[in-house]
């Protein structure tokens, strides 16, 4: 996975008046977890853009005074008015501990489906991932090049050896629902019998 690198400093006081003084001078405070004990730091707004405002995902590594830590986002306050950052939270990541993390869905190829007039539902967007720092994924490909009308794409269709998907393994992906439009093929019929990768879905289903 890719990571950026955020520089920041170490706080001595992590009081509301010090907190207060770090965000008028254009700082957000952190807090590193994981670790033996939490580590707070502060940087500057600006160091965050790639690493939040992005559909991608990365891992960060933050450099302390010397020190580097490997970490990946946990939770992230906005202000309710301006929506600038008012706190981050990272949790510290080790070689040897597993990781649970939110990793992007992409779409691979083109949906028969879809060039057919059915509506592609993209249901899962992310999925919750579990794996080594090392195996953790910039994204996870789900190949829609065989889904005709009424067919989907599950969990266990897009899993990989390298990292466990925290979800049921018949959890949907993405699926072709019939749409009003939509114009059956002879190829689309034989679809409908049911295809290696693909899992059919019933007109009752599909149209929920």
């Amino acid at each position: 996975m890719k990571s950026i690198t955020i520089s920041g400093s170490q706080r001595e006081s992590v009081g509301k008046v010090a907190t207060k003084a770090l965000r008028n001078a254009g700082k957000v405070p952190c807090v590193i977890y994981g670790g033996d004990k939490p580590l707070h730091f502060s940087a500057d707004e600006t160091s965050f853009k790639k690493l939040v405002y992005t559909a991608n995902v990365y891992t960060a590594t933050i450099e302390l005074e010397g020190a580097k830590y490997h970490a990946i986002l946990q939770d992230i306050q906005f202000h309710p008015v301006s929506d600038k950052i008012l706190h981050v939270d990272f949790y510290q990541l080790f070689d040897d501990k597993m990781v649970t993390m939110n990793i992007p869905v992409r779409l691979v190829g083109t949906s028969p489906g879809v060039i057919n007039g059915g509506s592609l539902s993209f249901a899962k967007r992310k999925l919750s991932v579990r794996a080594l720092p090392v195996d953790l994924p910039d994204f996870i490909n789900a190949d829609i090049s065989k889904l005709r009308i009424g067919h989907k794409l599950v969990v266990s269709q897009v899993a990989d050896e390298k990292f466990s998907i925290l979800h049921p393994e018949n959890t949907v992906v993405v699926q072709v629902r019939t749409a009003r439009s939509a114009v059956k093929t002879d190829d689309e019929e034989e679809g409908e019998e049911g295809e290696e990768g693909t899992t059919e879905v019933s007109e009752e289903e599909a149209s929920e």
